[in-house]
This record gives C-alpha cells, structure tokens and sequence, in this order.
C-alpha cells in the first residue's frame, strides 16, 4: 500500500473505530481524507474492499517484522518467540483493533465477519506452528488446543488489567502466560487427548484462503530486485548462491537460511534495504511450505 493509500486507509480505520463501519460512510471518509470520490475509488472499490484491505496490510506488516526477527535466529529460542508474539499485540492496540472487530462482529455483514475470522485463524497457526518450533515436533498434536487455551488466558487477563487499571509489561504478560502453557502441554500428553481433533483442525483452516508464496513469486520478486539494484561483487554472490539453491529439484532448506541473513547485513542502511527485507522475507516464508 502506498503512502498516499495508506493515509486515506488510516483516516477510514479512525473513523470506523470512533462511528462504527456501518455508521460511517464513504463521502465521510472522502471529506476527512481530502480526496475526490474517483480516488477513493481508485484505491478501494468499496467500503468493504477498504477494510479488507486494512486489516491485511496490519497483518502484512506484523509477519514482515516477525520474519524480520526470526531470520538467522534459532527456531527454538523462547525470546525470540515471545518478542514475536508482542509484535500483533501491539498493532491492535496502536490501530484499536479489539474495538473494531467488536463493531464488525455484531453487524450483519457476513464478509467482514470472515475478514475477522480469518485474521484470528492465521494468528493461531501461526502460533501453534512457532509453539512445535520452540517446544518440539512431539507437541504437535496439542499445539491447537494449547494456543487456544494462550488465547482464551491472553484475552481475560487483558480485560481484567484494563478494568482494573493495572500497570503491566505487554512481555513480561505474555512471558507469565507461555509458561503456563509450558505447564500444560504435558499434562496434555499424560491424558494423551487434545480437545480438537485433526478434523475440527482441517475444517476451520479450509474457512481461511490465504495467499501461498510460490517459487514463481520468488524468482518474480528476484527479477526486480536484478532489475532495480546495482549489486557489489560481495552482494552479487550471495544473490546467485541464493538463486542458484532455489531453482534446484531439492532445495537445500538449511543452505538458503544460513544465506539469508548474512545478505540482508549486505544491505544495511542502504536506499533497498526495504525491497532486499520484503525478498529474504519471502524466502524465509516460503522455506517452511516446503
């Protein structure tokens, strides 16, 4: 999304948390953002379409910085997973998310109400992917349950510190509540039962279509990378190291990883150390589907 873009997007996400999406309408968000009818338009082909958009760019933004973080790292180290997991927290609070989805969970638009789910399901494999990372593939079959349980903790915690205007650490809360998880997940496996089985599990992911980066997105965003980057000769290497290992058959995973980070320092500080960050992201991602 472009600035000019995200500007009238933030300017509509202001107005739907403060009147409600139903209650706000299109010429109130052309008059608070400036802007003709044909370019509110032009960005958004409806009111719909602007949330939607919204709510996606927010979740864009937090997988780029947790992939950001996580590069180079060991998949098992709990900081890293904690730090991670703040990311989210603190894009619905900074955008006031909770009060939004509230709003759009009690109107009558069925759309908006998948968006809602779709935002929490992604945010719930993503976890329960990154809880097998750190605590081990033998958690598997329990890290649904586990992450709906961090959850429903995360979501009444929050509610009572508010209500009661208690000061708290948004790591040190979300720290305290892994580690009873961590107490948990054990107590799982000695019953050797989850409360959701594979097919509950299967049934609410096909509700959630999300975009799959392919290795054609990948040698696309390589291309304009080429096309737009006068490389060094350091940065070159490392660039057709990388390209090289992904046009194989068989991707050597461990190879590419320990590439990637190392040619993202390459950039550091430069004018497409933006554009190179959106490409190791990628890769990174795309890594763990294969």
């Amino acid at each position: 999304m472009n600035e000019r873009k995200r500007k009238v997007a933030n300017i509509a996400l202001k107005l739907f948390i403060k009147k409600g999406f139903q209650q706000t309408s299109i010429q109130e968000i052309i008059d608070k953002a400036n802007i003709s009818k044909g370019t509110f338009y032009n960005y958004f082909p409806s009111k719909n379409d602007c949330i939607a958009e919204i709510l996606e760019d927010i979740r864009y933004d937090a997988s780029q910085q947790r992939v950001a973080l996580q590069i180079g790292k060991n998949p098992q180290d709990r900081e890293v997973l904690i730090e991670q997991m703040t990311i989210l927290m603190r894009l619905d609070e900074e955008y006031n998310l909770r009060t939004l989805f509230e709003n759009i969970l009690s109107s009558n638009q069925a759309d908006l109400k998948k968006l809602v789910l779709q935002h929490r399901v992604i945010e719930m494999e993503w976890l329960a992917n990154r809880l097998v990372d750190v605590l081990g593939e033998e958690i598997r079959e329990y890290a649904t349950d586990a992450t709906v349980l961090y959850f429903g903790m995360l979501q009444y915690m929050l509610f009572t510190l508010n209500l009661t205007n208690s000061h708290f650490s948004l790591n040190e809360l979300i720290e305290n509540i892994l580690s009873y998880i961590e107490v948990l997940i054990p107590e799982m496996k000695k019953k050797g039962s989850s409360m959701l089985n594979s097919f509950e599990i299967d049934l609410l992911q096909t509700n959630v279509h999300k975009k799959v980066t392919t290795k054609p997105d990948l040698m696309e965003m390589a291309d304009q990378l080429k096309a737009h980057i006068d490389f060094n000769e350091e940065q070159q290497d490392l660039f057709d190291a990388i390209l090289s290992e992904l046009k194989r058959d068989r991707i050597r995973k461990i190879v590419v990883e320990k590439l990637l980070k190392p040619f993202l320092i390459l950039f550091e500080g430069t004018p497409v150390a933006s554009q190179v960050q959106r490409f190791t992201n990628a890769v990174w991602t795309y890594l763990k589907t294969i």
